[in-house]
């Protein structure tokens, strides 16, 4: 954002409130100011932040102490500008979650998705629950750090004995501000403990596990009012209250969907980050025995609607490589890889972006060159090559995502929306486009902010309408970059 944007976002438009949105990735987070009223969407950044996880004694936590802290931060500096808040909603990555005891108080820094402990439990609750059925129930793309994993793992701890509440990490951060507690629906349907045609807890599925439905709270739609800040946060922070907070689509991804500048209903989206997530926009979930072969995922959206996605490993491919490189002492600069990998030819190696190894972090580098050689092919040395194997392997995975969608959900795609900081990304989303044979509308990349601002405001009446409405201001107002496949008749064939 330049200077001028910048202080013309800090000049409230006649009609317009401030909406704040924390939007917490699973690399970075940020504080967001967006200014919303009828034919006005201005959002600023107000305060970013590293979300760097911590490993003690062998396990991989979240530094979820430090992320409030950063949270409060952004909302001192909102205190310091003198701004009156309207609204405060939060949304993050999914799945991971802290537990409460019988005081409320937080028994240790929740688990990160990537520790490998979580995996040791798959067999113990398909055991339980054979794969198909837990299919029927939550609709979820088996990933073996599914919070239904994570808990039947942490079932014999001795924080799991003290356990009286499990607060998913965006709703944990609400607790804090607001003493409220409750599940928001879109991030309780990557549980795989949720309905997901019902939309609410599915106790014959806990009692089958074995796992205590009192450890779950009540849910929330998004637009529900969660409580306001608090005497002691409206002190630390400066702020002058009342500052409501409201639910708001919690999983990133929901968020991020509804922030898709979207002008027809025939469009697939890639929200793209550290993970990337493929998929379209459904009124109901495809339970069946193809979509769960086919790795598809059926989470909760926005206004009842189904995020029908599979996810792929994303950007983390990337970044893990850049920290690598960091370490070896090698360049890191993000614009001169892509330049250079953009150099290369086309038809270079692959990888199956969502092979196993690559989860943990690690030598991603060796990683991929070693998948490289069992498969038959050679990674030339260099950076550049290994960048361009990466992005190449990413557009081909949308593609299939993209196509197996289309095909199992009998919901055309003519457009894809490639939005999150994948979108700032040229060489990918330029690829995509040609792998995928459709055009890639690329941007906005704060679209989970936007998308939460935009709930929060509709449920306080500063905009109306459903999500078509929102998102033709979204289309009015933000700026997006289109790229057509330069080979659209051989690209889905080609590759």
């Amino acid at each position: 954002m330049t200077e001028e944007s910048t202080k013309a976002a800090e000049t409230s438009a006649p009609g317009t409130e401030v909406f704040v949105a924390v939007d917490l990735g699973a690399s970075s987070g940020r504080v967001m100011a967006a200014e919303v009223g009828p034919g006005t969407l201005r959002l600023r950044e107000v305060h970013r932040f590293a979300n760097r996880p911590v490993r003690t004694r062998g396990t991989l936590h979240w530094d979820v102490l430090g992320l409030y802290s950063d949270v409060l931060e952004g909302l001192r500096i909102l205190g310091q500008e003198g701004a009156r808040i309207a609204g405060i909603g939060i949304d993050s990555w999914a799945v991971d979650y802290g537990l409460l005891d019988a005081d409320g108080e937080l028994l240790g820094n929740p688990l990160h998705y990537r520790d490998a402990r979580h995996g040791t439990a798959v067999d113990a609750v398909h055991a339980a629950v054979p794969p198909g059925e837990l299919y029927a129930v939550g609709g979820l793309q088996h990933l073996p750090f599914n919070t239904v994993f994570q808990l039947t793992a942490a079932r014999r701890s001795a924080s799991f004995a003290q356990a009286r509440t499990l607060l998913l990490v965006p709703d944990l951060l609400v607790y804090w501000l607001t003493g409220s507690v409750a599940a928001e629906v879109t991030n309780a349907s990557t549980t795989g403990l949720l309905d997901v045609t019902s939309r609410r807890w599915s106790r014959p599925l806990l009692e089958r596990l074995g796992l205590p439905a009192q450890l779950l709270p009540r849910l929330c739609e998004p637009g529900d009012m969660r409580g306001e800040l608090t005497a002691g946060v409206l002190a630390e922070t400066g702020l002058a209250g009342p500052v409501p907070v409201r639910a708001v689509g919690s999983h990133d991804t929901a968020s991020a969907v509804a922030g898709v500048p979207a002008t027809t209903e025939h469009f697939g989206y890639i929200s793209c980050g550290t993970w990337s997530l493929v998929g379209v926009e459904l009124d109901r979930p495809v339970l069946t025995e193809g979509s769960r072969a086919a790795r598809f995922t059926n989470e909760l959206g926005v206004d009842g609607t189904v995020r029908y996605l599979r996810n792929v490993m994303g950007l983390w491919l990337l970044q893990e490589s850049q920290r690598t490189w960091a370490s070896q002492g090698l360049p890191t600069d993000l614009d001169a890889l892509l330049a250079a990998a953009g150099a290369l030819p086309a038809g270079g190696p692959v990888v199956d972006c969502d092979d196993p190894r690559f989860l943990p972090p690690g030598d991603m580098p060796a990683r991929i060159r070693e998948v490289c050689r069992e498969r038959g092919t050679e990674l030339a040395d260099g950076q550049a090559a290994l960048v361009r194997c990466v992005l190449d392997s990413l557009a081909l995975a949308y593609r299939d995502a993209l196509d197996e969608a289309e095909r199992l959900s009998a919901r055309r795609i003519d457009v894809v929306h490639l939005v999150g900081g994948g979108a700032r990304n040229e060489l990918l989303c330029r690829l995509t486009a040609d792998a995928c044979g459709r055009p890639v509308v690329a941007g906005p990349v704060e679209a989970a902010a936007l998308g939460n601002v935009l709930v929060q405001a509709r449920a306080a009446g500063a905009v109306s309408g459903g999500l078509p409405e929102l998102r033709a201001l979204l289309a009015r107002t933000q700026e997006v970059v289109r790229h057509e496949p330069r080979t659209a008749a051989s690209a889905r064939t080609a590759a």
